[in-house]
């Protein structure tokens, strides 16, 4: 039975991109089409699936929203639905303001959603419907954060942290082998804090060993952990277990003792490096990844100068910052002076970045020549393009390999390449025949 067309439009994190995996699933299921484009945009109802971590993203956000409302104004879509966290932290004000959407539901309550438009909600366990390529997919292994960081809004959208079992989590991994997936990108908000919410000690070792037994798995990636309490079991796992990448996605936010305090973060400078130095000598070839925030209250010049010698010592391979954003209720918000200028925030943004460039560039040019498996992700006019080990998707630097120089690659197979060159921030390489 055809019920009509849906388009659903994510914003926001990866975390997001999962919800919006499993309502695709239950929309076809009940009989209707689903698009996951906004770019083509053709529906009788639209779902936007909003962020609202910081106030870029919130901006962002109802841009988006205010879009569809013109939209619908004209005729092209008949009924604007919004969920998500900007809906979940703000629904009183959005409903004030935008009266024109239809409904507004939560993070939590995109079921009741589903109700109200006659959507069955039984789903099969791990059943979504993927809007990545088919060989990789994400896989939430906890919701919501039991760290109360004093810049973050999170733990008051999304409450606190609820680990999923390891045995849900394994089904959902041979579910995703069996159509095709051969990567898994781990997520949480907290990866590192998995099963403590329920006492489970050693539950992220546990269920790294057991996704790593599932047949086909050829790469487990790990994002978003925190330094603070960090399980070191999981560097012997990591290095052991051949189809997980050395690769670990770690936020650290600052070096200044003083702004690690004033960030709530649980952790000073010398034990942040203690951690750093551990994770290396146990996987020499790991590559990390970490964030790291400029402006935040209290910070003086010569905080953001430690920031910088940190990180030129420290030569993450990969790194992303933004500014602080003074977010309503978050414990800086109620207890700090938002005293950093703008016009100062932006220029040690550009300053960190800088200084993290040649870094990047550096490793870069350190794999020349080596030869590496490659994923390919996905084929355009000149190139097929791919992904090393060392490369998530999105985020990170991709592999070009010119058309010219070889034919016949196939979307979601592995090849190894060797590296010649360097563009940009990616890599150029040639298959190696076998």
């Amino acid at each position: 039975m055809h019920r009509g067309e849906v388009n659903i439009i994510t914003l926001g994190c990866s975390k997001n991109l999962v919800d919006s995996e499993q309502l695709i699933r239950l929309f076809a299921s009940s009989g209707y089409r689903v698009r996951h484009d906004p770019k083509r945009i053709t529906g009788e109802i639209v779902v936007v699936n909003t962020c609202g971590f910081i106030a870029a993203a919130q901006e962002e956000s109802i841009n988006t929203i205010l879009g569809f409302v013109e939209a619908k104004k004209s005729g092209r879509i008949a009924k604007l639905i919004v969920m998500g966290c900007l809906s979940e932290r703000f629904r009183d004000e959005l409903e004030s303001e935008i009266p024109e959407v239809d409904a507004f539901y939560g993070k939590f309550d995109w079921h009741k959603m589903l109700s109200d438009l006659g959507v069955a909600t039984r789903a099969i366990l791990g059943e979504r419907t993927l809007t990545t390529p088919h060989h990789y997919a994400y896989m939430k292994i906890s919701e919501g954060c039991n760290r109360h960081c004093s810049y973050c809004a999170i733990p008051i959208i999304t409450g606190d942290m609820k680990s999923r079992p390891i045995s849900e989590l394994v089904q959902e991994g041979k579910t995703l082998a069996s159509k095709g997936v051969t990567e898994i990108q781990l997520i949480a908000q907290d990866l590192t804090s998995y099963g403590s919410d329920i006492g489970k000690k050693g539950a992220l070792r546990d269920l790294l060993l057991s996704l790593s037994d599932i047949k086909d798995i050829r790469r487990i990636r790990l994002h978003y952990a925190y330094p603070t309490g960090f399980p070191r079991e999981i560097i012997p796992v990591i290095q052991e277990r051949e189809n997980i990448c050395h690769y670990l996605d770690i936020a650290l936010q600052h070096a200044s003792n003083k702004m690690l305090r004033l960030m709530r973060r649980g952790i000073t400078k010398e034990e942040t490096i203690d951690l750093i130095q551990y994770i290396r000598s146990e996987v020499p070839d790991i590559v990390l990844r970490t964030t790291m925030m400029v402006g935040h209250p209290g910070e003086e010049e010569k905080d953001f100068d430690e920031l910088l010698d940190f990180v030129e010592s420290t030569r993450f391979e990969r790194l992303g910052a933004f500014a602080y954003s003074h977010e309503k209720d978050t414990y800086a918000y109620k207890y700090y002076e938002d005293n950093v200028p703008q016009k100062i925030k932006a220029e040690r943004l550009e300053q960190l970045m800088n200084c993290q460039e040649p870094i990047g560039a550096s490793f870069s040019d350190s794999l020349i020549g080596k030869q590496l498996e490659v994923l390919i992700d996905r084929t355009e006019s000149d190139y097929y393009i791919g992904r090393t080990v060392y490369d998530s998707p999105e985020v990170d630097p991709e592999v070009l390999i010119p058309k010219e120089q070889t034919r016949g690659l196939v979307t979601g197979h592995y090849y190894m390449c060797e590296i010649t060159a360097t563009e940009g921030f990616d890599l150029v390489a040639h298959p190696i025949i076998q």
